[in-house]
């Protein structure tokens, strides 16, 4: 497998990418201000470019998956490296308002991964999850089911998002590093893997791995 590549986004982009994939659902279900009275954001990346979101897979999901007899790989331009699957960012954008203030949720936009995804191949059977898109406001994952080459679903809701333990920004050389953020299985995609692998095995909020978004700084 190629090595993940760690293409420019400016600093400020990927310390509110993921600050925003930090934020817990209930945090963005809480209180907003009305339209007429949003205040001014402390920052804005209008266009994404570049950069990934990389999962390094936890030994508990592999288990279960080898468990069940289903074999991960990777789809398009994702990569696997190391345990670490690693989806490249080919759009979105974010606006960030201050946590200490009372506007909710504070990290709003998408951030758009087209183009690679991840499998699950059990014997005959084989689900495809690409074109992921994160939405920070809620925390959550989306992305397109494939089974068996048929169409599935559309920017289905496939995982959850938790940031308790995300790290403070790490600065190696001309990387930026932000890590921590844990990725769960969603209620609705274990219903449907469960489903579609003839099991029981796949728990809601099952935790795939930690997320991790590496970034050249900006020169």
């Amino acid at each position: 497998m190629n090595k993940i590549s760690r293409t420019v986004i400016g600093l400020s982009a990927a310390a509110l990418l993921v600050t925003g994939v930090g934020i817990s659902a209930a945090s963005a279900s809480s209180e907003s201000a009305s339209a007429s009275k949003i205040p001014a954001p402390v920052a804005a990346v209008p266009v994404l470019f570049g950069g990934n979101t990389a999962v390094a897979l936890d030994s508990n999901f592999l288990a279960a998956l080898k468990s069940l007899g289903v074999t991960p790989g990777v789809l398009g331009t994702a990569t696997l490296t190391n345990g670490s699957v690693a989806f490249p960012i080919t759009g979105g954008s974010v606006v960030y308002w201050s946590p200490s203030g009372k506007y909710r949720p504070y990290v709003q936009g998408i951030i758009e991964h087209n183009g690679s995804g991840l499998s699950l191949t059990a014997g005959s059977t084989v689900v495809d999850l690409t074109n992921f898109t994160i939405n920070p406001g809620n925390s959550k994952l989306y992305g397109d089911v494939t089974v068996n080459g048929t169409v599935a679903a559309t920017q289905a809701y496939l995982f959850d998002l938790h940031g308790q333990t995300l790290k403070p920004l790490q600065v190696d050389g001309k990387n930026a590093i932000l890590t921590g953020t844990t990725v769960h299985i969603s209620p609705d995609a274990a219903g449907v893997l469960n489903k579609v692998f003839n099991t029981t095995g796949v728990p809601s909020e099952l935790l795939v791995g930690v997320a991790t978004i590496t970034a050249q700084i900006a020169q």
